[in-house]
């Protein structure tokens, strides 16, 4: 199995291929550290890294270099890929850097179209058959250069000429592969054919880091001229193509020696040069590669925050219309009745509809919620939370409400306090509301319970960029708007994930005191380690969704009875039984 192949399809055996790639990486670096160490002279690779800090000029023109060199790369992919921001092209050519630099094999490769993928929208086809183009464009370059220098040099570097025929038809065969993949996307405008710019841009690019080079052998002590220092960057560079530890580190420096030896320089004193050379690329690769992981944004890694500017939507006049509460529920026929008959006939002076939604119980829960007086949505079977309140909010979208409140139906929470949660949305100040136990009562809350909610609750808070006191509250109210526009991305739960959701969109926040009860019947289905495994992943998908808005912002379907697409009908007296036909639609 390729190296390729275990990183894609990980499994037994591919774990088997890891650790021998691993191993094989480890004992290459080893090996390439005995050698080097035996071989360099340490004094004078002290005293050249001390004349570069005497006279930093050197140093600092070759550094410009080396990153000019970058700078031009960054500027030929953009010219070959409009779309593509010049800070972008910049940021994943400096991510592959870091990762050829820090990982064995080359493996920063693959960064460099993940990062645009990623970070910039550009189609993986269109990134990958680019950087293929490209880099191939710079091999070719590379590979012409080191012959043009090298026979101009020493006539006995002639004699690779057969090698470099065979590596330049390989690189020509690849570029030729990328260009024809290209083709794809230079209909849409996405990519541009190569031109002569492209393999001009290659050759000034590896002429600007033949600068760092010739910097580093002043530095030790090595004269060198301009076209020996390009024989020597070609050289070294082709030897880290086949690089089995981070960086090429062995070969980078095998290259490099052979290629002062063929100029006539003593191999002890090009081994010193060679390890300045790589000393100051591997710094600059750690030290910009680093910052080309978060600049410009999205970060590599993904979002972990909301922007910091978000969008401001209109906020509509406050619609007529009643106040709809609702309460999912999973096996709650010891409770569900109960709660039911604490819930007001109105609220803020809007009358009340009262809804549950029954999660596909397995016990009476829904006749139970029936009997008093409920409206009841049924799924066709245990979808989730998330799934729950989905329906729910559709629900009462759909049933005109001015405002929509949810909590749940096990008795933690009061609804006779809906009035608090509902009156900021219908006096136009809020358009999401959330009641907080962390500002009313706390005390029926267990000590674990209550330090665990903190605790998300400052994860929450730094995520959202605004202070939330109680992110995993199940009592809530949301503005039409809001509940149209919400969009909650897993069915196992809601709490966090909706509110980066509706933050993100711009949605007005407010929290209100509220009270808490113990639950007394049934069991709640959190469980700290599988709620973080769920969780956690769903709000990295939801900060870092493609687009802040709702992927449904008008609902379509009706999770009660009846037709999608069809008038919407009459709702029937309080205790009649809804029933969904399928799973409420996720991207609700």
């Amino acid at each position: 199995m390729s190296v390729w192949q275990t990183l894609r399809n990980p499994g037994k055996g591919s774990k088997v291929s890891r650790t021998v790639w691993v191993l094989l990486s480890l004992a290459a670096t080893a090996a390439a550290a005995w050698a080097v160490g035996a071989a360099a002279d340490w004094a004078a690779l002290g005293a050249a890294f001390r004349n570069l800090a005497r006279d930093p000029r050197w140093l600092t023109l070759g550094m410009i270099l080396f990153g000019a060199a970058f700078f031009i790369r960054s500027v030929t992919w953009r010219r070959m890929a409009p779309g593509l921001s010049l800070g972008h092209a910049w940021a994943a050519i400096h991510v592959a850097l870091l990762g050829n630099h820090l990982l064995p094999f080359r493996l920063g490769e693959p960064l460099r179209p993940l990062s645009v993928r990623r970070r910039a929208g550009l189609p993986l086809g269109a990134a990958v058959s680019s950087t293929l183009t490209l880099r191939s464009a710079d091999l070719l370059a590379l590979l012409g250069l080191a012959w043009l220098t090298g026979a101009a040099n020493l006539p006995a570097f002639r004699s690779a000429t057969g090698w470099a025929t065979t590596a330049a038809a390989a690189t020509a065969a690849a570029l030729a592969a990328g260009v024809f993949w290209s083709r794809r996307w230079r209909s849409g405008g996405r990519l541009r054919r190569p031109d002569l710019w492209t393999f001009l841009g290659a050759v000034l690019a590896w002429a600007a880091e033949a600068g760092l080079v010739y910097a580093a052998a002043r530095a030790a002590g090595v004269s060198l001229t301009l076209s020996g220092a390009m024989l020597v960057t070609a050289v070294s560079v082709a030897a880290q193509i086949a690089a089995l530890t981070p960086g090429g580190f062995g070969v980078y420096e095998a290259g490099a020696v052979a290629a002062y030896l063929y100029l006539g320089v003593d191999p002890a004193a090009g081994l010193t040069a060679a390890l300045v050379a790589h000393s100051l690329k591997t710094a600059y690769s750690v030290a910009a590669g680093a910052v080309a992981l978060a600049v410009p944004p999205p970060p590599l890694a993904g979002r972990w925050r909301l922007p910091r500017r978000l969008p401001r939507p209109a906020s509509p006049p406050v619609p007529d219309g009643p106040v709809v509460l609702f309460m999912p529920a999973y096996n709650e026929e010891q409770t569900v009745g109960e709660a039911a008959g604490r819930v007001p006939e109105a609220a803020a002076g809007r009358p009340v509809i009262f809804a549950v939604v029954d999660d596909g119980s397995l016990d009476r829960t829904a006749e139970r919620a029936a009997a008093a007086g409920a409206r009841v949505v049924s799924l066709p079977g245990n979808l989730g939370l998330g799934a729950a309140v989905r329906a729910g909010l559709a629900y009462a979208v759909q049933e005109g409400a001015a405002a929509v409140a949810f909590c749940d139906a096990d008795g933690e929470y009061d609804p006779r306090e809906l009035e608090r949660l509902a009156a900021p949305i219908l006096a136009g100040e809020a358009d999401y509301v959330v009641g907080s136990r962390f500002r009313g009562d706390i005390r029926f809350m267990l000590r674990r319970r209550r330090a665990g909610n903190r605790l998300l609750s400052l994860a929450l808070s730094a995520a959202a960029r605004r202070r939330i006191t109680d992110g995993q509250s199940g009592y809530r109210a949301l503005s039409r708007e809001a509940a149209a526009r919400a969009g909650i991305i897993h069915d196992y739960n809601y709490a966090q994930v909706l509110t980066l959701n509706l933050l993100g969109q711009g949605f007005r926040y407010r929290e209100v005191p509220i009270s808490y009860s113990f639950r007394t019947a049934g069991t709640s289905f959190v469980r700290l380690f599988p709620y973080l495994r769920r969780v956690i992943p769903a709000v990295y998908r939801e900060l870092n969704r493609p687009s802040r808005q709702a992927n449904n912002p008008s609902p379509r379907k009706r999770p009660s009875s009846g037709t999608p697409g069809k008038a919407k009908k009459k709702p029937p007296p309080s205790g009649s039984t809804y029933s969904s036909s399928g799973s409420p639609d996720s991207r609700f």
